[in-house]
C-alpha cells in the first residue's frame, strides 16, 4: 500500500536523526571530562562505552557520524599528536597512543597544511592576475571587446573581475597604510 503524502502524518514519519551539533552538546553535558574544553584523544572503542553508559540515547549511526566528525577535526588531530594517552569518558588516561596513530594524525595534518598552502598560493596568484588585469584595463586605449580578446577574458566576466580587483586593491591599501599618529602630548614645562 502506497502512503499518500497528503494524508501521512508527522507521527508516521521516522524520527529524524539528531544534528551533529545536538549530539556534541549532549556529549558535553553527559561527559564533560572528555568532551568539555579542548579536544582529548578518545579511548579506543569509546563508542561501546558511550552506548553502555547512555543506552538508547544515541543511535549507532548518529553516534558513528558524530565520532567521525569529532575525530576528524584539526584540533583533535593536533591533540592526538601531542598527548601520550587516550582518555575515557571520565577524562582518566586510558591506553597509550600508538606510534602508528600518532604518525597517521601527523601525516593528515601535513596533508591539510599543504592543501591550505596550495589554495592560498592559488588565491594569491589569482589576486595578482586580477590586479594586473585592472592595471592593464586602466591604461588601455582598446575598447572592452578588444581588451577582452587580447587578455583572453570572456566579456561577461570582465566587469566582475575588475570590480573584485578594485575591492582587493582597496583592502590592500587599508592594510598597508601605517597608523596615523594621534595628537602629540606636550612635554611638561619645567618651572624654574
Amino acid at each position: 500500500m502506497n502512503a499518500d503524502p497528503e494524508t501521512t502524518s508527522p507521527v508516521d514519519a521516522p524520527p529524524a536523526e539528531p544534528r551533529s551539533e545536538d549530539i556534541a552538546e549532549a556529549m558535553r553535558l553527559r561527559f564533560p571530562a572528555l568532551f568539555g574544553g579542548a579536544p582529548k584523544p578518545l579511548k579506543l572503542r569509546i563508542q561501546a562505552d558511550i552506548r553502555e553508559r547512555a543506552p538508547g540515547v544515541f543511535s549507532k549511526a548518529a553516534l558513528s557520524a558524530f565520532l567521525r566528525r569529532h575525530t576528524g577535526r584539526t584540533s583533535y588531530l593536533i591533540a592526538l599528536t601531542r598527548a601520550s594517552h587516550r582518555f575515557d569518558l571520565d577524562g582518566a588516561p586510558a591506553d597509550e597512543i600508538s606510534a602508528e596513530h600518532r604518525q597517521a594524525a601527523s601525516d593528515e595534518l601535513a596533508r591539510r597544511r599543504a592543501l591550505r598552502e596550495t589554495r592560498e598560493a592559488q588565491a594569491e596568484c589569482e589576486r595578482r592576475a586580477r590586479a594586473e588585469l585592472l592595471r592593464a584595463f586602466q591604461s588601455t586605449s582598446l575598447n572592452a571587446a578588444n581588451f577582452c580578446a587580447l587578455k583572453g577574458v570572456a566579456p561577461e566576466q570582465l566587469d566582475g573581475l575588475l570590480a573584485l580587483a578594485r575591492r582587493e586593491a582597496e583592502e590592500r591599501s587599508h592594510q598597508a597604510a601605517p597608523p596615523r599618529p594621534g595628537p602629540r602630548a606636550r612635554p611638561p614645562q619645567r618651572r624654574g
